[in-house]
């Protein structure tokens, strides 16, 4: 079993677009959506939910009034100011850093685990798909991310499936951490501009400090030539293999309008001849079907 996941040093570089095109390529895989705080990739695959379940992560602090002999050191040690003059834990600044549950005198201070959000697990039309939902503002991403990874690599081995295709977050935090550990290896979908070439050289260099081999494409390539030639540079500078340039084509826009792949929207293009072809060799590299 081997695991792609498809990053992005930022977003809006089209890295869902080209994971959902990966689906309708790939065979006996597994989709994982692990862009948890702003999952998209539904919107194109159409999942049917079979399961869904709560996920917790983080603490907030509850204090029990009717025990609480309000003497104070629960505020003189929230460094949040998160407990007001009533004794009441103001839900938004507690952090649930738990120092004042650990000193609290009386242990008058409940610690409950929170409820982030949900997580799926669906079938689509390209196969079995994990995806998840987390709440407005709220934290723990980077767990849920790897959470959504251990049920989607369970049912690749009940279903004796060989790939997971896993769309990761943009950025270099831990949710990207969290999402590129233990990959068998990570396409970076960048575009050709200022931004986008300092952030694809931070996600090159994570994926290099964790050891998960990296490959680069160029989206919309075409928009800015000198920087497509510089992110080539310097992706084999750090010995990065290139697989593309993927050219502008109002195609991915149109078909993500209408929930489908471009290859879904449109049989014959010259980005999808391109795809086609990122995928073959991304394919290869791997060493799966």
């Amino acid at each position: 079993m081997k695991e792609l996941v498809i990053i992005s040093g930022k977003g809006g570089t089209g890295k869902t677009s080209l994971m959902a095109s990966f689906a309708s390529l790939a065979q006996d895989k597994v989709l994982c959506d692990a862009d948890v705080d702003a999952a998209d990739l539904h919107l194109i695959t159409a999942p049917v939910v079979k399961e869904r379940h709560d996920f917790q992560g983080g603490h907030t602090a509850a204090i029990r009034n009717d025990e609480c002999t309000q003497c104070g050191l629960c505020q003189d040690l929230c460094r949040w100011d998160a407990v007001s003059d009533d004794f009441e834990v103001d839900y938004i600044a507690c952090e649930g850093c738990g120092v004042c549950v650990y000193f609290c005198p009386e242990k008058a201070i409940d610690f409950p685990l929170d409820t982030c959000g949900e997580w799926f697990i669906s079938e689509t039309a390209f196969g079995p798909m994990v995806h998840a939902r987390l709440g407005i503002a709220e934290e723990n991403s980077g767990k849920l991310v790897s959470l959504v990874r251990q049920e989607a690599r369970k049912i690749a081995q009940e279903k004796g499936l060989g790939l997971i295709l896993t769309d990761g977050p943009p950025g270099v935090g831990c949710p990207v951490i969290a999402a590129i550990g233990g990959a068998a290896g990570v396409l970076i979908v960048t575009e050709p501009t200022v931004s986008g070439k300092h952030d694809m050289e931070r996600v090159v260099l994570l994926a290099e400090h964790f050891k998960v081999p990296a490959m680069v494409c160029v989206n919309k390539f075409d928009l800015n030539l000198d920087q497509s030639q510089a992110i080539e540079e310097f992706a084999k500078s750090k010995n990065v293999s290139v697989l593309g340039r993927i050219p502008f084509d109002p195609i991915f826009t149109k078909s993500m309008v209408q929930g489908q792949t471009i290859f879904e929207y449109e049989r014959q293009s010259e980005a999808g001849e391109t795809v086609k072809q990122i995928w073959e060799k991304t394919r290869k590299i791997l060493g799966f079907q």
